[in-house]
């Protein structure tokens, strides 16, 4: 797949531009010289999905944007990336548009079809789970404890996937010349799917220790959440998200990563060896 890019003239909105997608596609497109306007809760440029005072002030003018988004958890209301870009001024043509709702949950399906509709030469990118949720997200600690406890069978399988390569992807769509990815779904997953109970093998052998499996209920897994300082209703949330994602469902992978960069998906082994090197699960 030709992955040729263009020099975008104006400014590139990201919002959750500190999340684990987010920071990183500011990043390259920051090094590679475009005007990157970082949006998020707190910070230069306020953007809550929540309030729709800060969209207006957000897109305003903005020539492509990359909007993460997960209609499954936090926020429910249905198409709302779309809402978003109603809320932009006349000038604010978009020449390039990228939304991330997750994987293809039904909510999230609902979402997509609202955003293409509204901006049919934008791109969707559905992700699976992140590496990262393993280092910078909640299960860093299991990992470091050595039993990691989700609501899932132990044979059910993932096919994690690193944000590194799903920010090269989103970069690539933004930048892409023609209409490569307009109006396209671009479904990202890791190079294989990973039973859990090999995911907690895989991350003990790089983190130095044994790390279990346990699958818990999603009380339990509510509890445990809560307990870590979530509130009540997010730790439900949560525990209710991973029980839809961890039934076997997502398992499938694809090839789009290699499709569009030309290069694998890294795999988790590959990711978990760096992170180990890296101290990510050094223990005090």
């Amino acid at each position: 797949m030709d992955t040729t890019v263009q020099t975008l003239a104006g400014t590139i909105l990201i919002t959750g531009a500190h999340g684990k997608t987010g920071r990183r596609v500011a990043a390259r497109l920051t090094s590679a010289g475009h005007l990157v306007r970082s949006a998020s809760r707190s910070g230069d440029h306020p953007f809550d999905w929540t309030n729709p005072h800060t969209w207006p002030a957000a897109v305003d003018g903005v020539a492509a944007a990359y909007l993460t988004y997960n209609p499954t958890w936090r926020c429910p209301a249905h198409g709302t990336p779309s809402r978003v870009w109603r809320r932009r001024s006349p000038s604010g043509a978009c020449s390039g548009w990228c939304c991330s709702p997750g994987r293809g949950e039904p909510l999230a399906q609902e979402c997509e079809r609202a955003f293409l509709d509204l901006v049919p030469t934008g791109t969707v990118v559905r992700c699976a789970f992140f590496d990262q949720n393993f280092t910078e997200g909640p299960f860093a600690p299991a990992v470091i404890d050595g039993v990691l406890a989700l609501p899932g069978a132990p044979d059910v399988a993932e096919p994690f996937l690193d944000a590194e390569d799903i920010a090269d992807v989103v970069v690539t769509a933004l930048l892409a010349e023609g209409t490569e990815h307009e109006g396209r779904v671009l479904e990202l997953t890791g190079p294989r799917a990973v039973p859990l109970v090999e995911t907690a093998r895989i991350l003990g052998d790089a983190a130095g220790h044994r790390v279990q499996y346990q699958q818990v209920s999603a009380a339990d897994f509510a509890a445990v959440a809560e307990a870590a300082g979530l509130p009540t209703d997010e730790a439900r949330g949560l525990a209710e998200l991973f029980v839809d994602l961890l039934d076997g469902h997502n398992s499938a992978t694809t090839t789009t990563v290699a499709d569009v960069l030309g290069r694998p998906a890294r795999s988790l082994e590959e990711f978990a060896a760096e992170a180990a090197a890296g101290g990510a699960w050094a223990r005090a």
